[in-house]
């Protein structure tokens, strides 16, 4: 006989997404919130965005200040970190950071994208994209 299957862990963004909004608070709250408990003061909106799009996975460091803040069990977040990393395939963007690859929308521009300008500035032409 086999057990049944134990459920699959919560994925982190709409964890979080679900905590910060039954708290009542803005994207912009949760950042200052967790600026204020870290003591760092560059963490910013856009941040918990990506964070709730799973366009980045937070490191154990912002982990740990999201379970103080939110008033998450550690072990949950850090579960559903995991399991998110697990959906897609992730690459490091820093200390403490993850980006989840291949979840970026078509047709955005900038620096190493198509579309794109030099390092000088100028822009490419079409011949060399």
């Amino acid at each position: 006989m086999t057990s049944p299957a134990s459920p699959r862990p919560a994925q982190l963004g709409p964890l979080l997404a679900r905590r910060r909004l039954a708290r009542g608070w803005s994207q912009q709250r949760t950042a200052a919130e967790l600026c204020a408990a870290a003591g760092v003061p560059t963490l910013s909106r856009h941040e918990v965005s990506r964070w709730e799009r799973q366009r980045r996975v937070p490191g154990g460091f912002w982990l740990g200040w999201l379970a103080v803040v939110l008033d998450v069990p550690l072990v949950a977040l850090a579960e559903a970190a995991a399991a998110t990393r697990r959906a897609g395939s992730t690459r490091a963007t820093g200390p403490g950071r993850t980006a989840v690859v291949g979840t970026r929308p078509a047709g955005r521009t900038g620096p190493g994208r198509t579309g794109g300008t030099t390092r000088g500035g100028e822009a490419r032409s079409a011949a060399t994209r």
